[in-house]
């Protein structure tokens, strides 16, 4: 028995719940430290504009999450700032999602129309956002119309590109056996092309996860807004309420932890383990 097979057959399997346990507690781990650390230096610092973070958790507890049961413990705070902001970043992920897998697949399953595309799709997603906000507001006038579209147009990119190239990967000798097989052009597409360009589209969806998430903020930040987290920033950088600022920040996080969290556990169910944890966003 050489030593690889003998540390195989002494370690720990690998869907045994001991394999699982040991990085989920690494993780953790490191993240504990982090707050501690965090903790530590704020107290001894003593500075109004680092507060320790079981000040600020406790005050974002006060500010969003100390509602009754039935309301799954939001309050009206709450309800003003985190679900506007949750409901503008949902509808621009989904249109932003659906516009690019279509238009990428469509764009990707042809080589002559991805050789025409390409120039204009690098073009347009190399333009910043910030820059395209005076369109939107000619175009949509200041609201909720006008952050929707500028998440979309900035969150759509990343899927579009990732999906047109996730189709031009699959292999050829595939496309020639449904062509012997006399498969429809739906039928290709949802048996050969989607299946193969699925890693390549949940790459592209993680990174249009985290953009949307940017841009809700930002376009919170802008004129006419009235709810929100961005807009929550601001008024507390208004009024000096740097502990509301930093339980924003730390609510953002956790936002964004949760949410990437999620589509991965969409992506390991569709995809499979190996290639969602092979790739990264």
């Amino acid at each position: 028995m050489t030593r690889t097979q003998a540390g195989e057959q002494h370690g720990p399997a690998a869907g045994s719940p001991r394999a699982t346990a040991v990085p989920f507690l690494l993780r953790w781990s490191v993240l504990l430290v982090a707050v501690g650390c965090w903790e530590l230096a704020a107290r001894a610092q003593g500075s109004v504009y680092f507060p320790p973070p079981l000040r600020i958790a406790r005050h974002a507890r006060d500010l969003w999450f100390s509602g009754p049961v039935s309301h799954l413990f939001l309050t009206s705070a709450a309800v003003d700032t985190i679900l506007p902001s949750l409901g503008r970043m949902a509808a621009g992920f989904a249109l932003a999602a659906v516009a690019g897998i279509t238009l990428g697949l469509a764009v990707g399953r042809s080589r002559r129309a991805y050789a025409l595309c390409n120039p204009v799709l690098q073009f347009a997603r190399a333009v910043p956002p910030p820059a395209l906000v005076p369109v939107f507001v000619v175009v949509f006038d200041f609201g909720t119309p006008m952050q929707v579209a500028s998440i979309v147009f900035s969150a759509v990119w990343p899927v579009l590109i990732n999906s047109a190239e996730g189709a031009r990967a699959t292999d050829p000798l595939r496309l020639q056996v449904a062509a012997v097989l006399r498969l429809t052009a739906p039928e290709r597409l949802w048996f050969l092309i989607l299946p193969s360009a699925l890693p390549r589209i949940f790459a592209g969806l993680r990174l249009s996860l985290s953009l949307c998430l940017i841009l809700m903020v930002f376009s919170e930040l802008l004129p006419g807004s009235d709810n929100g987290i961005g807009f929550t920033l601001t008024d507390a950088q208004t009024r000096s309420d740097l502990l509301t600022v930093w339980a924003a920040l730390m609510l953002l996080g956790a936002l964004g932890h949760l949410l990437n969290t999620g589509l991965l556990a969409v992506e390991k169910r569709l995809v499979g383990p190996r290639a969602s944890t092979g790739r990264t966003a």
